[in-house]
């Protein structure tokens, strides 16, 4: 059953249907659930005659007992400052502010992204994601910081793996090589063991009461429900709202970074196709996926992927979220659609970027299908929307061009980025079906997004098109009762398919804005790229200026309204 689906039952229902009748109960581990959903789930089974209980012991653990992996257990590295921009002692009195605010004493962190970014750190325990098991609790009223760790002895004085920086972690956090902050001078991050997370929450003193203990909605039910005799303020964290909110080093380091990700991948795609095209290599999904991976590794500060690429040729592309492996391997083709989905991490920023491609002879409609979806990414790139909008409420930009011929895409058209962080980062998004998320946030100025509208036609071909995107004040006109704009700068620069444009559906103000950014991208990618002729043609030919019928048309007029003057002034003379 594939959730979301109009034929899938909700997981609350299928449960009611399969145990409400016998007034069943269903177990949950509340470690591995978010306290809002348990919350919500409890309230809907009990509708139906269903109780929840916690199983604080996992079952998994009793079954899996042989051929498991080992806990992810990686180093932690310090992020210098000049990836960073900011210190970590500059973020926690930023959390002390916030706490101030809201009358909170105690701030609870559990989102990985959200230690990693709060104390300037990076690991490798989650694929894809540079992040490390913690959870960390700030005490506000005693100016006290812990961070929880596994292993926290070794952590803490291991050497670094990462050659941006050589620091210990115990020196970074400026605590002792115990994790004791006992005789520390200046602000310490005292570090204890992972394992008493449970008991630190039920132990926090709020003042019978008076104060508050901030937790985020995504905060698991264990450490909600021990706080059950506290009063919590549940809210997204300030640590994931100020880390939304690029700093200067980390908007230019997103923009350095798409750089290199854009020459990894005109340099792979470029070769793929003078290749295909000559007969001299055949390429499958998967093959294509590991050069291109090959390639992003080559790319200075890079730190591997961002997450598994999506390589999908014809049929597989319109599977949304499809990832090629050896059942399902297809041979790339110059008859069918190809989409790659695809990202890096790197130092200085989290890339992620879709093209669609067809390297042969596209039909009418396939062309007017990418070519509405191009429309969709273009029209979103180029608005200017009042700084008081959710993502939600411009969503629907995107799919106009869809909407106008009954096409549509079931997925949301952006999600946020992070910096050397997550590929997926909130609690912003662009996306319709987030219109009641609690959680949901605001567009604000340095948020960086995606933009990636698309069209899947089932059994045949798949395409997106996917830009990150930096939301910017806007220059207006007016100025309505002091009023602020807000629009979008496009970070991501990797040209588009001519193969795939039908131009003529395209109004002028999309032409030009067309132009405008593959100028910008052969400008900044073009130098880059001279190693490689291969490349460097193949980038060149796709961003030359393009004219649609409606620009030519205006041209031919122009044009014999000169002649014909012309023909005027010859005979008078």
């Amino acid at each position: 059953m594939r959730a979301g689906e109009s034929d899938t039952p909700t997981m609350t229902k299928w449960l009611i249907d399969n145990l409400g009748a016998t007034n069943g109960t269903v177990g949950a581990s509340p470690f591995f659930t978010s306290s809002s959903s348990w919350l919500s789930m409890e309230s809907t089974l009990k509708e139906g005659t269903v109780n929840m209980k916690q199983i604080t012991n996992d079952l998994i653990d009793k079954i899996w007992t042989t051929g498991r992996p080992s806990e992810p257990n990686s180093t932690i590295n310090a992020l210098p400052m000049e990836y960073a921009g900011r210190s970590w002692q500059d973020k926690i009195t930023e959390m002390h502010t916030a706490m101030t605010e809201q009358n909170v004493d105690t701030l609870i962190v559990t989102g990985l992204d959200e230690t990693a970014w709060l104390f300037n750190l990076r690991a490798k325990d989650i694929a894809f994601n540079p992040f490390f098991i913690s959870y960390a609790i700030i005490d506000r009223k005693n100016s006290k910081t812990r961070l929880f760790l596994n292993d926290k002895n070794r952590k803490l004085t291991e050497n670094s793996t990462d050659d941006a920086t050589k620091q210990k972690l115990h020196m970074h956090l400026n605590t002792g090589n115990t994790g004791n902050c006992n005789g520390m001078s200046g602000p310490c991050v005292e570090v204890v063991d992972y394992s008493t997370m449970l008991t630190e929450v039920q132990n926090i003193n709020t003042d019978s009461g008076i104060s508050q203990v901030w937790v985020a909605f995504q905060c698991n039910y264990a450490l909600y429900s021990a706080l059950s005799s506290k009063k919590v303020h549940q809210a997204n964290t300030p640590a994931a709202l100020i880390k939304t909110r690029k700093n200067a080093i980390e908007q230019q380091g997103m923009r350095n970074s798409h750089k290199r990700d854009a020459v990894a991948l005109i340099t792979f795609i470029a070769n793929l196709e003078k290749t295909m095209k000559d007969g001299t290599k055949e390429w499958t999904e998967v093959s294509a996926a590991l050069d291109l991976k090959e390639h992003r590794l080559s790319q200075e500060k890079n730190r591997g992927l961002s997450f598994s690429s999506i390589s999908a040729v014809g049929s597989n592309g319109a599977i949304i979220h499809y990832h090629p492996s050896a059942d399902t391997d297809k041979k790339l083709s110059l008859n069918e659609m190809y989409l790659l989905d695809s990202g890096g991490q790197y130092l200085d920023g989290t890339t992620d970027v879709t093209r669609t491609f067809h390297f042969g002879s596209p039909t009418a409609y396939q062309k007017e299908c990418y070519t509405r979806v191009l429309m969709g990414q273009v029209d979103l790139a180029r608005i200017l929307f009042p700084n008081t909008l959710y993502g939600r409420e411009i969503d629907a930009i995107a799919r106009r061009p869809l909407w106008d011929v009954g096409l549509e895409y079931r997925h949301g058209t952006g999600h946020g980025i992070g910096s050397y962080l997550s590929v997926h980062e909130g609690p912003g998004r662009i996306s319709l079906s987030h219109a009641s998320f609690d959680s949901d946030e605001k567009l604000d100025e340095f948020m960086f997004f995606s933009d990636e509208p698309g069209y899947y036609e089932a059994g045949q071909f798949g395409i997106r098109l996917e830009n990150i995107v930096m939301v910017t004040e806007a220059e207006t006109t007016y100025n309505f009762m002091n009023s602020t704009f807000l629009t979008f700068e496009t970070v991501t620069l990797v040209p588009y398919e001519p193969n795939l444009i039908d131009y003529d559906l395209l109004s002028p103000e999309q032409i030009n804005w067309i132009n405008t950014y593959h100028s910008k991208v052969q400008k900044e990618i073009g130098p880059l790229v001279t190693s490689d002729p291969v490349a460097s043609e193949w980038l060149s030919s796709r961003t030359q200026t393009v004219m649609g019928r409606t620009n030519m048309g205006d041209n031919l007029h122009t044009n014999l309204v000169f002649l014909v003057l012309c023909a005027i002034l010859t005979t008078l003379l």
